[in-house]
């Protein structure tokens, strides 16, 4: 089975750990080039003090980067989400959410730095907004790239000459 933007939105919302925490992924772009995430708080999913609760700002925001630069690499590379710092500027009540955005340019820039098996490390940044559009959140991620062994090896191979 393929695994298409709308398939994999439906699959990571009704995946447990963001069921429970009511995180519900809203959309995939076609071309893979970016995604938008919300956070419903409710009785389930805020803190001792009624607001969202920051271990679920920073799990709404954790896989999306590293997946939209999978995809658009393919399956040629090996692609980790490595780290991600989270800045909590205000209290969250409500629907919280996140776009993320990874540009095609930004991908070919990734690959080549890739090539021949370098690891490359990336920071994404995104916000997570309120209702009202207010920043509540700043959250840096960052992303592992590597061409694969197998690709590495084959470029680095030299071919023979045909008679």
């Amino acid at each position: 089975m393929n695994v298409t933007p709308r398939r994999l939105a439906l699959g990571m919302s009704l995946w447990a750990p963001n069921l429970w925490s009511g995180i519900r992924v809203k959309r995939f772009a076609e071309d893979w080039t970016s995604a938008t995430v919300e956070l419903h708080v409710n009785l389930i999913t805020r803190n001792y003090v009624g607001t969202a609760f920051g271990g679920s700002m920073s799990a709404m925001t954790d896989p999306y980067f590293f997946m939209l630069v999978m995809h658009q690499l393919g399956r040629d590379y090996v692609v980790w989400d490595t780290r991600g710092e989270i800045e909590f500027v205000k209290p969250g009540r409500g629907v919280l959410t996140a776009h993320f955005a990874v540009t095609p340019a930004k991908v070919d820039e990734l690959r080549e730095r890739a090539r021949g098996g370098a690891k490359v490390l990336e920071w994404f940044e995104t916000q997570i907004t309120d209702a009202d559009g207010e920043v509540v959140a700043r959250v840096r991620r960052e992303v592992y790239v590597r061409e694969k062994k197998r690709i590495t090896a084959a470029s680095a191979t030299p071919t023979s000459p045909t008679p």
